[in-house]
């Protein structure tokens, strides 16, 4: 079963930012985030659109 949600540390690996990067994301409101207790956990539905969205904006681009 695939997980429905990624810790920080896998979910910015996937994409292939570092930390401060990934955070930014977060609070830019590009991927989505919440709290498990004190662990903090992003969907993998978020991270898959973020990536959506770069790969329309590049195609746009070109």
């Amino acid at each position: 079963m695939e997980p429905i949600a990624l810790s920080p540390k896998d979910a910015f690996a996937s994409i292939g930012v570092g930390t401060t990067k990934g955070y930014e994301l977060i609070a830019n409101g590009d991927l989505s985030a919440f709290k498990v207790g004190r662990a903090t956990r992003i969907t993998t539905e978020s991270v898959r659109s973020y990536v959506a969205r770069q790969l329309q904006a590049q195609q746009e681009a070109a």
